[in-house]
């Protein structure tokens, strides 16, 4: 049964049940609740600051995962930045020196930040500067990439041109190094067959007749026929590059004016045509109009089964355009 209280009535000698008005009833719940809630935020208080939370557990733990995501994160940017300083360090030392080109400045490498606040977006965080690190280590290494990749494109086109180059100087020996070699670049005071004094601009080499003759380098033929300056049958190959080389006194011609030739392709035969005093070639390089010498251009130290190994290997290349 209900708690209900009582009192005794003396007037009557009865037991009459006490009644408590509505607004005590109200003020005794209001009481209640006041008292409840208090007690409750206390407790709830209390726990929070010994244990905590479960939404702050969580938060936490969140944090906690994301601190040690931006480690492993910042060991890898470590590592990247590592590796292009690697690659840097190999275009400038190795790549740029061997392909004669400049290097590339350090102001363009690392270049500068002004203006605008870039980092307005991650401020008044509890992390903010450990966030901007991060950011700032993005950017140098995009930045790095970016003038990294273009330094490769640069000189994968210059390794193209310069192998094209290689591809086409007169670079060998025309004929098999173990023939005798006659009058080299030089001022000759009594021509063998004019008997005048005048310069010698190439290297002769004393063959037997009908000796095969090779291109030193890939290029177009210039000149293929008659040379009425002394040479006889005669081929000018332009390399390119500002090379031209020259065959003289051939027997003859195997080459047509405009065609493109490889190294090491056979393009004549040796003989004794135009001012010459017996079967030889005469064999010159120009650069830019200025006479060199072919001695300077190819290695003589081969033996001849290695001289024409090496010519049998360019005959059977393709010509690199």
């Amino acid at each position: 049964m209900p708690n209900r209280k009582y009192f005794l009535d003396l007037s009557d000698l009865q037991f009459k049940r006490v009644r408590v008005a509505r607004k005590h009833k109200l003020l005794q719940a209001l009481v209640f609740f006041v008292v409840s809630v208090t007690l409750s935020v206390i407790y709830g208080k209390i726990y929070t600051a010994y244990f905590g939370s479960p939404k702050e557990k969580i938060l936490s733990q969140e944090v906690e995962n994301l601190k040690l995501d931006y480690a492993l994160m910042g060991r890898k940017l470590d590592n990247s930045l590592m590796i292009l300083r690697d690659l840097e360090l190999s275009d400038a030392s190795r790549y740029r020196p061997v392909l004669d080109m400049d290097s590339i400045p350090f102001s363009l490498r690392n270049p500068g930040y002004g203006g605008v606040n870039r980092y307005e977006d991650i401020e008044g965080y509890m992390n903010t500067e450990l966030m901007m690190t991060f950011r700032r280590k993005v950017q140098d290494i995009r930045n790095k990439t970016s003038v990294q990749f273009e330094s490769f494109k640069a000189i994968e086109e210059r390794k193209n041109e310069w192998k094209r180059e290689m591809e086409y100087l007169p670079m060998i020996c025309p004929v098999n190094v173990n023939f005798r070699r006659g009058d080299g670049l030089k001022f000759r005071e009594v021509h063998p067959v004019l008997g005048t004094p005048q310069w010698h601009h190439g290297q002769d080499f004393s063959t037997p007749y009908g000796t095969q003759v090779y291109a030193t380098g890939s290029g177009t033929v210039i000149d293929a026929g008659w040379n009425s300056g002394g040479f006889g049958n005669c081929i000018v190959i332009d390399h390119g590059y500002g090379y031209r080389s020259t065959y003289g006194h051939l027997s003859s011609i195997n080459v047509a004016v405009g065609q493109v030739v490889k190294r090491g392709e056979m393009i004549g035969l040796t003989g004794s045509s135009g001012t010459s005093s017996g079967p030889h070639l005469h064999y010159q390089i120009d650069l830019f109009g200025q006479y060199k010498n072919p001695l300077h251009y190819f290695n003589d130290d081969l033996s001849e089964d290695e001289y024409f190994e090496m010519i049998e290997t360019l005959s059977a290349r393709t010509i690199f355009r």
